[in-house]
């Protein structure tokens, strides 16, 4: 599996996990320092807090709700020249700042 790109998830400011794009599709799994917090909050209720990693095909249905629609949607793809279809790079984009407690942060390349 190579790891195509990958982003930090935040919940209420707090790293809660990361979310990884691959050539196989999507895993998203919790960090230890989250799940070791006895605050801490599932970043939905489709997935629960647990160490195994969650892997989907296609982007999670939670992370792609997150992701703008209408005229902000054209909004977004024009001033940042993405494609609609490029749903991971849509998140990293447009949902650092999103309403609700959850954003995702896209992770710098090393």
């Amino acid at each position: 599996m190579t790891l195509l790109r990958e982003a930090i998830v935040q919940y209420d400011g707090q790293e809660a996990g990361v979310l990884q794009e691959t050539d196989e599709g999507y895993v998203f799994t919790y960090s230890i320092e989250y799940l070791q917090d006895p605050e801490s909050k599932p970043i939905s209720l489709t997935m629960d807090l647990r160490e195994e990693s969650y892997h989907s095909d296609t982007l999670f249905a939670f992370f792609d709700g997150l992701i703008p629609e209408g005229w902000l949607l054209e909004v977004v793809c024009t001033n940042w020249k993405l494609d609609r279809r490029d749903r991971m790079g849509l998140l990293m984009t447009a949902c650092k700042d999103c309403i609700g407690i959850v954003s995702v942060h896209g992770k710098v390349a090393r």
